[in-house]
């Protein structure tokens, strides 16, 4: 059916498929962890008894090791176990970082450790394309801002650097997987700034939710695959984000929950990130012309407002907040429903219903009011569905 010619300009175009993970290679992981956890143990049980230059020779020796059975992994195109070698590697120079330093008692500086582990993962990942050294390396970078935000009490932006370049290194392997693991990297940074002295913590992760969400959207809908691949896992991630936010902040927006002696608000910096998402995702549905990514940004709207009209709180019951929650859940649903993103519609359900059971489970304020609040929203509902039901006929019949 098809011409020789053909079939040779197909494969020339086409690279081979890269060989799943086999039995074979899932007992093998299996087998190299557990000699992997021998060695430890065995080390571990006569730590007090070696010499320090051994130790150290022992530390060295097991990182030359493990990249060394990673080369020749990847050599004999086996990409699990070579991936499985440069993360084992990379966690044996952060534990050697720990015992050089208690064996020689340097300063005590956990903060500077994890940022010299981050470093070296980081550049063992951009040499061997690992991805498991490049979780590696932010988890270690996500120990380091942590340290840094409880010491300092101030936002650490220097964690940003890394990010971006674990960014480009997930956009240079076009790695769905590492795109996973840089999404997951930005939640520990805005919990840790979220939970600072004289904040609310909702309304700080809103912003970081809104950003991430935004930035997704945008790189989505660019026309390189790269870039569009990697946005949709951001886009999934602040989607996810976007809603469990819009629960906190009506879990947390009755007074009860607040401290009349503390100047509850947003630092200028976090609402300038959530401003900017969704802006950029506003951007995102003029870059398509498309519904889907304007009901996005503006259920990314409708949350920051939702923040914005209860910052600070107010005595009574805040309406208002519940109200835009719960239009900017049905946005993202709509907005899923419109783009066909199931990570869209799971994320608004879930806020829909988190924010149904928050105003129904409120620990203060009158109950009667809250179930003639959410009749009242009901009706709105079934209200707008009737007259959508009856204006989309006729726009498929135009």
């Amino acid at each position: 059916m098809i011409a020789p010619e053909i079939v040779a300009a197909i494969r020339g175009t086409l690279r081979p498929l890269v060989p799943g993970v086999t039995i074979a290679v899932v007992v093998a992981i299996v087998g190299g962890l557990l000699i992997a956890a021998a060695f430890l143990a065995f080390v571990a049980a006569h730590w007090t008894e070696l010499a320090r230059l051994l130790r150290v020779s022992i530390l060295l020796a097991g990182s030359l090791a493990a990249y060394g059975f990673g080369s020749w992994f990847a050599r004999d195109d086996r990409p699990v176990l070579a991936d499985l070698c440069a993360s084992v590697g990379s966690i044996i120079f952060g534990a050697a970082i720990a015992l050089i330093g208690q064996m020689y008692h340097l300063g005590e500086d956990f903060a500077g450790g994890m940022l010299l582990w981050a470093l070296g993962a980081l550049t063992a990942a951009a040499l061997t394309s690992s991805r498991g050294a490049l979780a590696v390396a932010l988890v270690a970078a996500c120990a380091w801002s942590s340290a840094r935000f409880f010491e300092a009490r101030d936002p650490h932006f220097s964690f940003v650097v890394i990010w971006l370049l674990a960014a480009g290194l997930a956009l240079a392997w076009n790695s769905r997987v590492a795109a996973h693991v840089v999404a997951l990297a930005t939640l520990p940074w805005w919990i840790a700034a979220a939970v600072q002295p004289g904040l609310d913590p909702a309304f700080v992760l809103a912003d970081g939710a809104a950003l991430l969400f935004g930035t997704g959207l945008v790189l989505t809908a660019t026309p390189w695959q790269r870039t569009s691949s990697a946005g949709s896992v951001l886009s999934a991630y602040g989607a996810i984000s976007l809603a469990v936010v819009a629960i906190l902040e009506v879990v947390t927006a009755n007074d009860f929950f607040h401290s009349r002696s503390l100047a509850i608000g947003q630092p200028a910096w976090a609402i300038a990130c959530g401003v900017a998402g969704a802006m950029l995702a506003f951007m995102a549905a003029a870059m398509t012309r498309r519904a889907g990514p304007a009901f996005a940004g503006g259920a990314t709207a409708l949350v920051l407002l939702a923040a914005a009209t209860w910052t600070p709180p107010q005595a009574g019951e805040p309406w208002l907040a519940y109200a835009l929650e719960l239009c900017a859940m049905l946005c993202l649903v709509v907005s899923g429903m419109l783009d066909a993103a199931r990570s869209r519609i799971v994320a608004g359900w879930i806020g829909i219903a988190g924010v149904i059971a928050g105003i129904t489970w409120a620990v203060k304020g009158s109950l009667l009011r809250r179930s003639a609040f959410l009749a009242m929203a009901g009706g709105a509902a079934v209200v707008l569905s009737t007259a959508l039901g009856r204006l989309l006929p006729r726009a498929d019949h135009d």
